[in-house]
This record gives C-alpha cells, structure tokens and sequence, in this order.
C-alpha cells in the first residue's frame, strides 16, 4: 500500500510545496521520497538543496484531490494528469534558472503557480 498522505498538526511548520506542480508534503517527505509527480525530472530525493531551490514554505490555500482525473478542479488547477493528493492553490516563490532550462530542454513548459500565469486553458 503507498505511504498516507496524512499530515499531523505538529508537522504544518514543516510543509513545502512544489513550484513545478504544487504538491504538499512535508520537507522530509520531499529529502526521503522526492516529489510523486516531479522526480523523474528533477531528482528531488536525497537532495535538500534542491528541495529548498525547488519548493516553498509559502503557499496559498490547499486542495484535497482524491480522482484528479475527474475533477474539474484539478484541470483549472492544472493537477488533473498528476497522484492523488494535496495541492497548493498558489505557490510562492521563484525556480532556478536551470531547472526552468531543464525542464524547457525536456519539452516541459513550465508555468509558475503563483498566480502570475493568468492564462487558463
């Protein structure tokens, strides 16, 4: 069975979410198993100092989703092709330039989730 999700109200302090996709978890889930939608890309796992560069202590709102692919939701949140979870609504802070070149050069747009990007499909 895959890990839970759940978070105990002592480890709030510790979330971070993903500027690439804007999921939550805490900063030790992050160090331990990487980001469920990102890894393959980024490498997350085992590397803090990508962890710090790559997610945000700072976010806005959070939403639970349980059948991303049948949420309406989940597509206007641009969530709906990734795991079950919690998502960021917003997400403040600002990629490394390199990660973004990375994920240009692996035909990955990347679009920020700070609500800077007002483009909606």
């Amino acid at each position: 069975m895959p890990p839970s999700n759940f978070v105990t109200t002592g480890q709030y302090r510790n979330l971070r979410a993903c500027m690439v996709c804007s999921i939550v978890q805490t900063q030790q889930r992050f160090v331990k198993e990487g980001c469920p939608n990102c890894e393959d890309m980024l490498h997350y796992r085992g590397q803090a100092d990508l962890i710090e560069d790559c997610t945000s202590p700072v976010f806005e709102g959070l939403i639970s989703m349980r059948e991303p692919t049948k949420s309406w939701v989940a597509k206007w949140q641009r969530v709906d092709t990734f795991v079950k979870g919690m998502y960021a609504v917003k997400v403040s802070g600002n990629l490394p330039e390199e990660v973004i070149q990375m994920l240009a050069d692996n035909d990955i747009e990347y679009r920020p989730r700070d609500g800077s990007d007002s483009a909606r499909e």
